[in-house]
């Protein structure tokens, strides 16, 4: 597609467009001959249309439409929504290529949603709550296509490692002979954060006995598509690694140290010893975090103030101590929550507080007016230890040795068994683990990477016997190289 989706690409008075050489490039993978009917589920401004003369475009955007017309005056282009014209079409085409929109969840909601949904349904792809338009626009447009068709396609790098792009590749090797994934590390589109790689599968009808991967530092258009790198196993990347792609961009010994690590019976993972979860929401982080001035002025109690890490930026290295809500309080950080509790006896000066403009400001928040009292922020607990959700070179585990709380910009961790956390958190900084963040955490843009919740459980601690005699250099070598993967110190 040559015009992106609002969040991919942004609308038409910011687009971003496909570069013409890899346009080119996967309308030429894809077309096999000049009476070949390629379909383009989301053209955009036309460019894919533009270069093979026999095509159908659907668009949307009004606007976008028009320039898809003037683009390609050949092509069939109708005007709206893709899956409404998937659901109700005949044709039936030899292949297909473009950028499909890559609206988040949040976003991506409605009627819309829901016939895409029942499209994929329809021919066997369930998608969690989670998964984003693009997947579903790749599984509506495979099933337009004929027998023996192709597809080529820009598809958002989180096709290596997000969960719901699973499904999407469990129904592609089931439907095609041919997968190949092509992840390229320097960006194809330089002004956005998001990574994109390429998807090209081939035989439509078919069933795929593995998953080709070409990994490549910079991809380089041409009418042939790269040589794959490896031929990804389907038996393993289901078991060992739960049908993600990204591991496969270490090197073969790094992963088969880090499959024997899982399938050690004496390695665990975070989530065997400890529950991982967000911190409390607010409602209104200004108004109920306060700087200890401030609590001062408006004369509140201490034992209506609970100290809290309100991001991983005012975390220490390892443990948060009673000097470290000090040096907090000496530097007047915002770090005081206001913690009041529903049914309690609140002094003068609380209420007062609370009456203030910015207490009634604050109580017109969705948050707030939809909890009951308004002013009770639910879910404050005292976690075991902090944890980072994002992170630059590595994920940031630290005890909470002064009892502080904390909000969901990092997550809080609570230890279920503690003979075996004593054992094992100490080795959060040994490379076989900050190794285990990079491949279960994924990355987020701008370098970072993030840890959600499910994520962080799945953090390995490996065996003695593997840790011990591991090569600690090759280890750090992979992990500089999934940083580079993420635009870390790039």
């Amino acid at each position: 597609m040559g015009l992106h989706s609002p969040v991919l690409c942004q609308k038409r008075s910011g687009a971003y467009f496909t570069p013409g050489d890899v346009a080119g490039a996967l309308v030429s993978w894809a077309v096999h001959s000049t009476s070949d009917r390629l379909l383009d589920p989301s053209c955009g401004d036309g460019q894919f249309l533009s270069i093979h003369r026999k095509s159908v475009g659907i668009e949307q955007n009004p606007h976008s439409a028009q320039a898809a017309v003037a683009a390609a005056p050949w092509a069939l282009v109708h005007e709206g929504d893709f899956f409404t014209w998937a659901a109700e079409t005949r044709e039936r085409f030899e292949c297909a290529a473009g950028n499909p929109p890559f609206i988040r969840y949040q976003n991506f909601k409605g009627d819309v949603r829901r016939r895409a949904l029942e499209l994929c349904t329809a021919v066997g792809v369930e998608f969690t709550g989670l998964a984003s338009s693009w997947a579903l626009f790749l599984v509506a447009t495979a099933a337009l296509l004929k027998p023996g068709g192709r597809m080529a396609f820009v598809v958002p790098a989180e096709i290596g490692h997000a969960p719901y792009a699973a499904p999407l590749l469990e129904y592609l090797v089931g439907s095609f002979a041919t997968v190949h994934v092509i992840a390229v590390r320097e960006k194809l589109f330089p002004a956005l954060s998001e990574d994109c790689w390429l998807l090209y599968a081939d035989s439509h009808g078919g069933v795929a006995s593995h998953i080709d991967l070409t990994v490549c530092d910079q991809f380089k258009p041409g009418n042939e598509r790269p040589k794959p790198t490896l031929r990804v196993d389907l038996t393993e990347w289901r078991t060992i690694w739960s049908r993600r792609l990204r591991p496969y961009l270490l090197p073969a010994e790094i992963r088969a140290l880090y499959g024997l690590a899982i399938g050690h019976p004496d390695s665990r993972r975070l989530g065997d010893i400890a529950s991982v979860g967000i911190g409390y929401v607010s409602g209104d982080n200004d108004f109920f975090h306060l700087r200890p001035s401030e609590a001062k002025r408006w004369k509140i109690p201490r034992a209506f103030l609970q100290a809290t890490v309100r991001n991983g930026r005012s975390m220490p290295s390892q443990q948060i101590t009673r000097t470290t809500v000090e040096n907090w309080t000496r530097a007047d950080n915002p770090v005081l929550l206001l913690r009041l509790k529903r049914g309690q006896d609140l002094p003068a000066s609380v209420r007062k507080y609370l009456d203030s403009s910015a207490g009634h400001a604050a109580r017109g928040g969705y948050k707030c007016r939809n909890r009951t009292p308004w002013y009770a922020v639910p879910d404050v607990q005292i976690p075991d230890y902090v944890l980072s959700y994002m992170a630059g070179r590595t994920a940031n585990l630290v005890r909470n040795v002064a009892g502080v709380t904390c909000t969901n910009s990092v997550h809080a961790v609570r230890i279920r068994d503690r003979s075996a956390a004593a054992k094992l958190l100490p080795r959060w900084s040994s490379s076989l683990v900050r190794l285990s963040c990079e491949l279960e955490g994924h990355a987020l843009g701008g370098g970072m990477l993030k840890l959600e919740p499910r994520e962080a459980t799945r953090v390995l601690f490996p065996a003695d016997c593997i840790a011990d005699n591991a090569d600690t250099d090759a280890l750090e070598d992979s992990i500089r190289t999934l940083q580079r993967w993420r635009h870390y110190a790039d």
